[in-house]
């Protein structure tokens, strides 16, 4: 599983299912929902770590107020990550449970001791949230470990990502994939604005992904379509459980279904192949060619009304059209036979067989 870990799947999309806070700060609940992310064929599962310490400060000021037109208004944001955190207790026994279940296991830190106590539990990336984007020093430090590095979008101007990317260059870390994020809970389709993730690979030169809060599997599998390595989606085991992000994660069936259409648009895609395959060549038979469409005789000349280009696809190829005109046939050639140059005298234009 270590092998796997480090290569992240690169040989194919890989799909996350974010745990967040969808555990209920039951860590029974938490495993299990691992496990049906396994079950769904999840390629990984993602935490968070944080504590409301290392995220803010308790304070019932305006400033620490959720006022943002988002499902948790009314809230302190201290209130609101108390309920959300994952314990760092549990950290490692998720790792290990999560490795048991065939599943590859990281986080996102929020902090630099959030580094660290990943670093102990030999986290194979590191994933930036949306609003860390902005964090410079933060983004430096994980990138330094040397591990892929995984950076959403949400809120950052194209200035912001530059520099969040050049923080990870100068610490000789190059293992980047940009994920397009829209940073509403959830997001609206009309707001996913694909091309932006497209433009991220040209602009950047980096890999790139989609980590999505849209309902379904829409937005996703258009993703894959425009290049995504990495897709992102929160993954809750049961919406009953409730929390701050049940109402914008997928429930197992929703998640086995989205991760059945990545891997069919995987298939899809392919790759650029212009060989003529077994299947090919026979589907070739019914394209069209050149056939003789009224009985000539030794001698005659070829015109319009005795060869045509019609299906199927067993006489010379239409381009040769303009050359057979007005050669003569040598020899009687019954309507209904494909042409072929041994059917066609030469010498008035030294005409050469291809």
């Amino acid at each position: 599983m270590r092998n796997k870990d480090h290569r992240l799947l690169k040989e194919r999309v890989l799909t996350i299912a974010e745990l967040s806070a969808n555990h209920g700060r039951d860590i029974d609940i938490a495993k299990q929902t691992i496990k049906a992310a396994a079950k769904s064929g999840a390629d990984a599962i993602k935490l968070q770590t944080y504590t409301p310490d290392t995220m803010t400060i308790q304070s019932e000021q305006d400033y620490f107020k959720l006022n943002h037109d988002t499902i948790w208004d009314g809230r302190t944001l201290y209130d609101l990550y108390e309920e959300a955190y994952t314990p760092w207790e549990w950290h490692q026994e998720l790792f290990d449970y999560a490795h048991e279940q065939g599943l590859i296991c990281f986080s996102s830190p929020f902090d630099s001791t959030a580094v660290d106590l990943l670093e102990t539990l030999n986290t194979p990336a590191y994933k930036i949230a949306s609003f860390e984007i902005t964090d410079i020093p933060l983004i430096g430090y994980a990138a330094s470990k040397g591990k892929p590095m995984i950076l959403s979008t949400g809120i950052g101007t194209i200035q912001e990502i530059h520099d969040a990317i050049e923080a990870c260059r100068r610490v000789g870390n190059d293992d980047i994939t940009l994920l397009k994020c829209t940073s509403a809970y959830p997001a609206k389709i009309e707001d996913a604005k694909l091309n932006t993730m497209v433009n991220f690979k040209n602009t950047f030169n980096t890999e790139i992904g989609l980590s999505d809060h849209t309902y379904g599997s829409v937005v996703p599998i258009m993703a894959v379509s425009l290049g995504a390595r990495v897709i992102e989606k929160h993954f809750i085991l049961d919406k009953a459980i409730g929390g701050p992000d049940a109402t914008f994660s997928m429930e197992p069936h929703e998640f086995h279904e989205m991760v059945n259409d990545v891997r069919q648009a995987e298939k899809a895609l392919g790759q650029v192949d212009y060989s003529i395959t077994e299947q090919k060549a026979t589907s070739r038979k019914l394209a069209r060619s050149l056939f003789v469409v009224e009985d000539i005789g030794p001698g005659e000349i070829f015109t319009e009304d005795h060869v045509r280009s019609i299906r199927p696809g067993y006489g010379l190829s239409p381009k040769y059209l303009p050359e057979v005109l007005g050669k003569k046939a040598n020899k009687a050639i019954k309507k209904g036979t494909p042409l072929q140059w041994n059917m066609i005298k030469d010498e008035l234009n030294n005409l050469t067989p291809p």
